[in-house]
């Protein structure tokens, strides 16, 4: 699962600061100004650094303001309105840069979902932190780290709901675009309900695999529905018939609830055979393929007298048949 991780590289920051909202205009900061107000030279020097700075290196711009507004916290004019409105700005888009470089550079997630608390309190509607943080869920449980799925599974679905609305965010990279974003959300929806709530991690798994994305061709995507389906609803219907109705005469309600569990199993036995066919000749599918031929044919057998036969064309069928609905 973990080739389905993406690779997000940042090469740097890169601050496009909005200044037209400020009551003030930057020629009101003039140099020639300043000097009329005062005679510190450390004051007038520490502010041309971040005069100089504000448009090609906005960083120095941001420590020079900070410096300055500490040192002159006790002001109250012009100059320090200015500095605290641009350095709230400059703050707030550089944790918007940070965000997924924490992510899909650092894998740090709990600084990131840190972070994206601060982002997404500042701007509650912005889409593209919902999407980083819900697909951040499925790479954190990749590591190995299960203490965001709550948040994860919470922002994936605000995600889904927003671009499914319509809405879009300013660039979609890691992903390739809605599709592709869409199908990562709803893998990791289903990811993330596999362990403690399979039935709910069915249908979004459906779903990824419906979007044109490398999803759609993916066996994890199958075998992790497969698993859905057998740890959801099969365990359930299998122990509850064996409860009621094993070893016990045929009646219509042990009969009926017996096509209801096969329903299921065919559903299983179709999922399986989707992750062998998707798995093909890669070695490094191997080990897996050998696993689900494994339990796929004994399903399989169970749904057919015993017998084994017409499962290869079954498994080379698979990926070409619509995928079905949850029953």
């Amino acid at each position: 699962m973990k080739s389905l991780i993406r690779k997000f590289a940042v090469t740097g920051f890169v601050l496009a600061l909005s200044l037209a909202s400020f009551s003030l205009r930057q020629s009101g900061f003039g140099l020639v100004a300043f000097a009329q107000e005062t005679d510190d030279q450390v004051k007038i020097d520490m502010y041309k650094r971040f005069v100089d700075n504000r448009i090609p290196n906005p960083r120095v711009a941001y420590q020079a303001a900070r410096d300055y507004l500490q040192k002159y916290s006790k002001d109250k004019d012009q100059y320090t309105d200015y500095l605290k409105q641009w350095v709230l700005f400059f703050e707030r888009d550089d944790r918007k840069l940070k965000l997924p470089v924490l992510i899909y550079n650092d894998k740090n997630f709990a600084e990131a979902y840190r972070v994206g608390a601060q982002v997404l309190a500042d701007e509650p509607n912005y889409l593209r932190a919902q999407i980083d943080l819900g697909y951040a869920g499925y790479l954190a449980t990749s590591e190995k780290n299960e203490a965001f799925n709550a948040d994860a599974l919470g922002y994936a679905h605000k995600a889904i709901q927003a671009l499914e609305g319509g809405k879009t965010p300013a660039d979609w990279a890691p992903f390739k675009g809605k599709e592709d974003t869409l199908a990562y959300l709803y893998y990791t929806v289903g990811f993330l309900n596999l362990k403690s709530a399979p039935d709910q991690a069915i249908e979004p798994l459906i779903k990824a695999a419906q979007f044109e994305s490398d999803l759609k061709k993916a066996p994890s995507t199958y075998y992790l529905l497969a698993a859905a389906y057998q740890n959801g609803p099969y365990k359930t219907l299998s122990s509850a018939y064996q409860t009621t109705y094993a070893n016990k005469p045929e009646t219509p309600e042990s009969k009926a609830a017996l096509e209801k569990l096969n329903v299921t199993i065919d559903r299983m036995i179709d999922a399986y055979a989707r992750a062998i066919a998707a798995a093909g000749t890669d070695p490094k599918n191997a080990q897996n393929k050998a696993q689900w031929l494994v339990t796929l044919t004994s399903f399989y057998k169970f749904r057919h007298q015993d017998s084994d036969a017409g499962l290869n064309d079954f498994i080379a069928a698979a990926l070409s048949n619509p995928l079905p609905p949850k029953p």
